[in-house]
């Protein structure tokens, strides 16, 4: 396999939600990389100065895709819009944020409708990355030539993300340590010692970023969003948006209801639950994901060693590695918690079920490389050890939208109710909820109402989606008023564009705007 077509494999992960375990720990992305060179950020309400850029497919990737041009640009926008928490650096105080963006136009383009803006979820997952990465075509996982041939497809790092004025107060070996950390800590000694690290966490990004962390909201981005759509030329928004991305795109659809043309919202968020009510959520999702694989694997015994009981094998791998780790060519520990990410990674996508079987059976014989490939692509993770501001962004974003702080108790009491519910996954879902609850300053809430006025929404949910579970697909287009959902009875995060069908209803509400039938469901293949 080459380079290219291994990296690109890999572009569904980055599509990904983000569970709420370790730090609320994201979904499987690559390394941001920051382009070669610096442009100015174009001033509020002025049009930006575009440059080429082939340097950021290279570096991503290795190559641009054929035929396909790529420029970059940046914006300013307001610190605050003048709305919520930190008021006091609204539009009228001149403190600005700088959005960096990427338009990928292919040399086919003929009757261009206008812009297709991406966002990849996390939060904290790059729109400028993933940009390159759809900009492929789908014979590597990205967008069929059908789209690239109308749209310029444009990637935006939200405010805090990669290249967007990123945030960045968490140190490497505090994300080595939450990652590591036992996903189920039962004794009290081991609990406190994990609150401890997430109380260090929050007190560092306080002291670092004070009263600006609840400027890193999901509404201050959902206003940058129509910087953007003002930046492209557009008169109205075209929009893709995976995972969290479909709660930007519903928040969007909900401030300017009127600014929008099309919008695809794949993997859906439920806005209205709170904490608790998601962090279950994901774990029953993880849990019935998890299964899907345990019955594929005792299905396919030649391609899953560790058949035909996945779920024991799994279960002894994370029980010995708390007590026996394996030990990398390099010293690393393979710990319970390396193990249990490596699993939340290869869940994401149904071609990562063979991948976690061979890696947990190469454990079993001392090897751990498998392991912590999984783990580390999830992680974005690098061979020297370094992060990327994922997990900053994320918990920042996260934690400024939450308003919801469940008590220690209460999160002790739901650490082991869940185990005996979700028994792999509900415990790390539980106790990653100290991640908000240790963090420092106010709260500024998206709103969760009716888009009024806006064009039909399209939201597509996935049957075995384990980061987004399919249940929240009709909650967000019932809360929308406009939604119309689009169902693929398939695995992993995220339907778009992996089959005929749903490429098919995608495709033609995004150029026709023809709204998918009522009650479509797409086969799994």
């Amino acid at each position: 396999m080459t380079r290219t077509s291994h990296r690109i494999r890999r572009v569904r992960l980055t599509l990904a939600g983000l569970v709420s375990g370790a730090l609320l720990a994201a979904g499987c992305t690559l390394p941001a990389l920051v382009p070669g060179s610096a442009e100015k950020a174009a001033a509020p309400g002025t049009a930006p100065t575009w440059r080429a850029c082939p340097e950021v497919a290279e570096e991503l990737v290795g190559r641009g895709a054929p035929g396909m041009r790529y420029e970059c640009a940046k914006i300013a926008v307001p610190r605050n819009w003048g709305t919520g928490a930190g008021a006091t650096a609204g539009p009228g105080t001149g403190k600005t944020f700088e959005i960096a963006l990427l338009r990928a136009r292919s040399s086919k383009q003929r009757d261009r409708i206008g812009s297709l803006v991406i966002n990849p979820g996390g939060p904290g997952g790059s729109g400028v990355d993933t940009a390159v990465y759809l900009s492929f075509g789908q014979a590597f996982g990205g967008l069929p030539a059908s789209i690239t041939d109308r749209f310029d497809i444009v990637g935006f790092d939200p405010r805090g993300v990669s290249r967007s004025s990123p945030v960045k107060c968490i140190s490497d070996a505090d994300l080595d340590a939450s990652f590591g950390a036992d996903p189920d800590p039962r004794s009290q000694e081991s609990f406190d010692a994990y609150r401890t690290l997430n109380q260090r966490v929050g007190r560092g990004c306080g002291d670092k970023y004070g009263d600006q962390l609840p400027l890193y909201g999901t509404e201050q981005a959902a206003r940058d969003m129509d910087a953007v759509r003002a930046a492209v030329g557009d008169e109205k928004l075209t929009y893709l948006g995976y995972s969290y991305g479909t709660l930007l795109g519903a928040t969007y659809a909900q401030l300017y209801p009127r600014n929008v043309r099309a919008m695809v919202l794949d993997g859906a968020v439920d806005p209205r639950q709170q904490l608790i009510a998601g962090s279950e959520s994901q774990a029953k999702g993880f849990e019935r994901a998890f299964g899907n694989f345990s019955r594929w694997c005792a299905a396919n015994a030649g391609r899953c060693p560790i058949a035909p009981d996945a779920r024991a094998a799994v279960t002894s791998a994370i029980d010995k590695a708390r007590v026996s780790p394996a030990r990398g060519a390099d010293g690393r520990e393979a710990t319970s918690g390396w193990v249990f990410y490596a699993v939340i990674s290869s869940l994401y996508t149904e071609s990562g079920w063979e991948e976690l079987a061979r890696a947990v059976d190469e454990l079993e014989a001392g090897d751990p490389s498998g392991v912590f490939a999984l783990a580390d692509a999830y992680a974005g993770r690098d061979e020297e050890g370094n992060y990327s501001n994922l997990f900053d962004a994320n918990l920042a974003v996260n934690c400024a939208d939450e308003t919801e702080k469940p008590s220690i108790a209460r999160i002790r009491e739901l650490q082991s109710q869940w185990r005996d519910r979700y028994p792999l996954f509900g415990p790390s879902l539980a106790v990653g909820m100290l991640g908000c609850v240790e963090w420092p300053g106010q709260r500024d809430p998206y709103p969760t109402g009716r888009a009024e006025g806006a064009p039909p929404i399209v939201v597509v949910g996935t049957t075995g989606d384990p980061a987004t579970p399919y249940e929240q697909t009709a909650k967000l287009a019932s809360m929308l008023g406009v939604g119309r959902v689009l169902t693929w009875e398939g695995e992993g995060h995220t339907a778009y564009p992996q089959t005929t069908c749903v490429t098919d209803a995608v495709d033609a509400y995004l150029i026709s705007l023809t709204v998918p039938r009522e009650g479509l469901r797409c086969p799994a293949r």
